[in-house]
């Protein structure tokens, strides 16, 4: 049986600037436990430190994965109870249209700098009895949709993470969850946006007309799926995640998530891909 991570033990937490990461810290501070917020850009930690203790992190360098560990073991005195890797972004765009140097740089913040940051926090929990990892993954970790492969493949080896950090880290008293959200209320859109114009040619690609469906999808104010809920939906699983004394595999939240897990276990690949595709909406949704 697992020990639980109860206030005010210390929680880090990675890319709180925004969304889930900001509500969850906001959350789960406010229920009495010490929140460590992460954030890539000095800008957004300036503000954060009004609320938190909070350190520019960025994981897509390693120096400054480092140098924030250890600035916040210091500030802990060594003693850090549990981890919620959140920081994560999408790159929308055909497969095709995406380049080496665009899935790298997909996989350097959402794959290798939170598999970096999570061995030294691995250690760390070893080296004092106990621990809590808690992954952000998402319902894209397990349905893939269209236009979305970067950020589906970035997810699919989260789970594939998780999966074997279980079975490996059995019996050592360090917990492996996954939380897998739906549509959730987020700047997640325009962050997409951005790295699309980045890193993908839409002028020139044979999915042009699919792209301008899914630029005004991306554009657009306020939710635009089914069933999107608030940030404070994850909040309240990450707070579960911590303090049962079993804490489950995976934490599935919306309603898209839940009917996508059972469909992907009851339907042929031939109707599931139907489904997607319909849901996906080719990029539109």
């Amino acid at each position: 049986m697992q020990r639980p991570v109860l206030p005010p033990e210390a929680i880090l937490m990675t890319g709180c600037s925004s969304g889930i990461g900001y509500r969850t810290a906001r959350h789960l501070q406010d229920a009495g436990y010490h929140v460590i917020a992460t954030a890539r850009k000095a800008e957004d930690v300036a503000w954060l430190q009004g609320e938190f203790n909070a350190f520019q992190l960025d994981l897509a360098d390693s120096d400054s994965i480092h140098s924030a560990f250890s600035a916040i073991l210091k500030l802990c005195h060594n003693r850090i109870s549990a981890v919620f890797h959140n920081g994560a972004f999408g790159l929308p765009g055909a497969l095709e249209d995406i380049s080496r140097d665009a899935l790298r740089h997909q996989f350097e913040t959402n794959v290798f700098g939170t598999h970096e940051l999570n061995n030294l926090l691995i250690a760390h929990f070893r080296q004092q009895g106990h621990g809590r990892i808690i992954l952000n993954s998402s319902v894209l970790g397990f349905a893939a949709m269209g236009y979305r492969g970067a950020y589906n493949m970035s997810k699919y080896a989260i789970e594939g993470m998780a999966d074997t950090l279980r079975l490996e880290l059995a019996g050592s008293n360090i917990s492996v969850s996954l939380i897998e959200p739906g549509p959730i209320e987020s700047r997640f859109r325009a962050n997409a946006y951005r790295e699309f114009t980045t890193w993908v040619d839409a002028t020139h690609s044979p999915h042009k007309t699919q792209y301008e469906s899914m630029i005004a999808r991306l554009q657009k104010e306020g939710a635009v799926a089914p069933f999107t809920l608030p940030p404070e939906a994850v909040a309240t699983q990450v707070e579960k995640a911590l303090t049962s004394r079993r804490p489950a595999a995976r934490y599935r939240i919306t309603k898209p998530t839940k009917v996508f897990w059972y469909l992907k276990r009851l339907l042929p690949t031939r109707w599931l891909d139907v489904v997607l595709q319909k849901a996906g909406g080719g990029g539109k949704r």
